[in-house]
């Protein structure tokens, strides 16, 4: 098929998703599939010029990613679609019943592709593996990159090319490598097929590569002007690609022929057979754009898709770091000042404006018009004494001082900075150097080589300054993290112990009239060592010198193993008080480490389906409370993966307490794998924080912990190019977006960790 370019117009545009629409897969002339962050896949059949939602697949427990087309066949009459999610699962699904055929589990992280070869599905993941599964099964597993692979796709000739986030492609002949692709500066997060040529990446370094399969760069495309998440290829010899900067660009012959602008990031587009474009947009719309008039959508929904982009950009204008439409209006200004020059930042038509406080005349003065255009890149600028900076730091200088603000450029000289800020604030010029290279670490431009020569900017050489100290190490820059990172672990140590006892001896008593089970009811003599054991647990003021027998610990491991699974909560929630006590945690560990580890038979009861809510409560508390004590520190680690899986349904409950939780386990987890540099560890923590933070219904205070995590561990630096490309960075604006202020401002922690290097 040949056809001479024409301008694309929108087709139609297909609503049903509840969120970013993530994937796409054109299923031949059958229709199309589309994924999203609303955890369903959507079907949609042509319907004339239009395209109708015929079926909705529903199994994923957090945002789907990937798909890929199997076409109809002996066991799949009307085909079939494979999907992958951030949930770690792929499933196959029969169109035919819209049920699921096969639920492939083996990922530890989020599935990033899927390519179909033959009978065979293949998937990669940000786990660095590809995993080969053929009936259901996995066949293979090998580990294709040292850092997450972000895209799979099959060859016409039979081999797999993987795109990864250590900026290469791989060329793969079964498990063996047989030849490496470099030249991207950032992760490769889309590949397709150009048929006859060879293959096209896209890449988070804003460019598009055509490469021939010896490894040869055919051809450069830039025109992009953020992250490039899909590109594909038609056989009339154009190319598309989907960026964050909203635009899907059309290609022909290396030169951008054509950009279609949408109203949020482009996370997908597809050629179909007929030349026809099917973008996914983080708006939640699924949209078609065709050359063909005949098919063209009519003035008015034209019209209304221009208002669409109109009113997205007029909604994304900021000012100081402020959307437009949140600014106060000029009657902001009737309200008085309360310290002499305080700014404030109002809406006066389509522009902001600043004004300062004028403590002396008791009125505000115009400061000025404060203009930033639409873009995103305008947005993190912040305000400081009526003046707008590229950075605005805390600065603590100890003592009990208050917090001094740091404004910055990154067009200025850092040492000028330096020199002008500590004269300002009267402190030593010996910091200076401190504060440069402070500045340089958090804006990224440590490589960057300024004039150090010193020049007082006021008395015009080496002044002298009054009370300079002769040390440095009283003042320490920082940058305005509020909640990041976290120290120390948090536990569940209220109890009601009266009811706890209260409980035991009803569901003794229960026992005792059941004549099958009435030999695994208590004494009247263990009831009362219970009692015994409680009391202790109670006088906390005396946990340095109380002491539990081993029958007390034998007592409760008895109860734990032998009595019925929805009888043991209470128990459970004694287990999670002991180990709170330095002697009951200490004696509990050594059953901990035995060969039949009582606790993991305990996590395997209570989570084994159907769950009990009671059951998972006090046993994910009982589990979060062993962070307290140092000695449990290994087997935690040990079993850390066995551990969050068990637990991994807390996060998805309507339950609060057990969302709580669960988030509270993540971060005492997040903590401990920090100061352990478990990197493999630190990963799933991160996968399962994230899909706790970018859920809408999970309480506020879960989804606080669950960011605290996620920016604990970008901080320390191993995971947080994993993060990055779990677009953590649209994580964080969302959290920015809450109504709840503590939300807000990890948000804004993280936003800032994108920023640095």
């Amino acid at each position: 098929m040949d056809i001479d370019f024409k301008e694309y117009q929108l087709r139609c545009e297909l609503h049903g998703h509840q969120d970013d629409v993530r994937g796409i897969c054109v299923c031949g002339s059958e229709g199309i599939a589309t994924s999203s962050r609303d955890r369903t896949v959507r079907f949609w059949s042509p319907e004339g010029r239009r395209f109708v939602s015929s079926k909705v697949l529903l199994g994923h427990s957090s945002f789907v990613g990937p798909l890929a087309w199997i076409p109809p066949n002996s066991e799949f009459p009307q085909g079939g679609v494979v999907s992958g999610g951030m949930d770690t699962l792929v499933f196959v699904w029969d169109l035919n019943t819209c049920e699921k055929v096969h639920s492939l589990k083996g990922h530890q992280l989020q599935v990033t592709g899927i390519a179909i070869d033959g009978a065979d599905v293949v998937t990669s993941s940000v786990d660095c593996t590809l995993r080969r599964w053929r009936n259901g099964q996995p066949v293979e597993t090998w580990e294709a990159h040292k850092a997450p692979i972000q895209a799979v796709i099959k060859l016409p000739s039979g081999e797999l090319v993987t795109g990864s986030s250590d900026s290469t492609l791989k060329l793969w002949r079964g498990k063996t490598c047989v030849h490496t692709f470099e030249g991207h500066s950032d992760t490769v997060r889309g590949l397709s097929v150009m048929s006859g040529l060879g293959i096209l990446s896209a890449s988070h370094d804003g460019s598009l590569r055509l490469w021939a399969i010896t490894g040869e760069v055919l051809m450069e495309m830039v025109d992009h002007t953020a992250i490039i998440y899909s590109v594909d290829s038609h056989a009339s010899g154009l190319i598309v690609s989907g960026s964050e900067d909203r635009f899907a660009k059309i290609w022909k012959d290396g030169v951008c022929v054509q950009s279609i602008e949408h109203p949020g990031c482009v996370w997908d587009a597809k050629f179909m057979e007929n030349g026809d474009i099917v973008t996914a947009c983080s708006d939640g719309v699924v949209r078609i754009w065709t050359v063909d008039k005949d098919n063209a959508a009519d003035e008015i929904e034209l019209d209304l898709y221009a208002s669409q982009l109109s009113e997205y950009k007029s909604s994304r204008k900021r000012v100081g770091g402020l959307k437009l439409e949140e600014l106060p209006g000029l009657e902001a200004l009737k309200i008085p000042g309360t310290t002499n020059g305080q700014t404030k930042v109002v809406r006066e038509g389509d522009n902001g404006v600043a004004y300062g406080w004028n403590m002396k005349e008791q009125k505000w003065d115009k400061i000025g018009e404060v203009v930033d255009g639409p873009e995103e890149s305008n947005s993190n600028r912040q305000f400081f004494d009526g003046i707008q900076y590229d950075y605005v730091f805390d600065v603590d200088i100890g003592d009990g001082m208050p917090i001094r603000k740091l404004p910055y450029n990154r067009s200025g000289n850092p040492y000028d900075v330096a020199d002008k800020w500590l004269l300002k604030e009267n402190l030593p010029l010996s910091f200076r150097e401190q504060i440069v290279q402070f500045i340089l670490q958090n804006t990224g431009q440590n490589n960057i080589t300024f004039d150090a020569s010193f020049h007082d900017p006021y008395t015009g050489s080496h002044a002298y300054v009054p009370g300079q100290p002769s040390r440095m190490s009283d003042i320490s820059a920082k940058p305005t993290f509020k909640h990041i990172p976290k120290k120390g672990m948090l536990v569940f140590d209220v109890a009601q112990f009266d009811g706890i006892l209260k409980k035991i001896t009803e569901f003794n008593n229960v026992l005792q009239c059941d004549q099958e089970k009435q030999k695994l009811s208590l004494t009247e003599l263990n009831v009362s060592r219970l009692g015994a054991i409680i009391k202790i647990l109670k006088d906390t003021s005396h946990y340095h010198s109380s002491k539990f027998a081993n029958s007390d610990i034998a007592l409760l491991l008895n109860l734990l193993r032998s009595w019925p699974k929805g009888m043991i909560f209470p128990v459970i929630d004694i287990v999670r008080m002991l180990v709170l006590h330095p002697d009951g945690a200490i004696l509990l560990h050594k059953h901990f480490e035995a060969e039949n580890d009582i606790l993991i038979e305990v996590i395997k009861n209570v989570t084994v389906s159907p769950t009990i809510p009671s059951n998972l409560l006090t046993s994910i508390r009982a589990v979060t409370n062993l962070f307290r004590n140092s000695c449990y520190f290994n087997w935690l680690q040990k079993h850390r993966s066995e551990i969050l899986d068990a637990f991994s349904s807390c996060s998805s409950s309507s339950n609060k307490n057990l969302q709580l939780s669960y988030s509270t386990l993540l971060l005492n987890y997040a903590v401990l794998l920090i100061e352990s540099k478990d990197q493999e560890g630190q990963s799933q923590v991160l996968s399962a924080a994230l899909e706790i933070a970018e859920d809408e219904n999970i309480e506020v205070d879960s989804k606080f912990r669950a960011l605290v995590a996620v920016g604990s561990l970008m901080l320390d630096g191993l995971v947080k190019k994993i993060a990055l490309d779990f677009d953590v960075l649209n994580i964080a604006k969302a959290a920015k977006g809450s109504k709840d202020s503590k939300i807000v401002e990890v948000g804004s922690d993280i936003e800032l960790l994108t920023k640095q290097n």
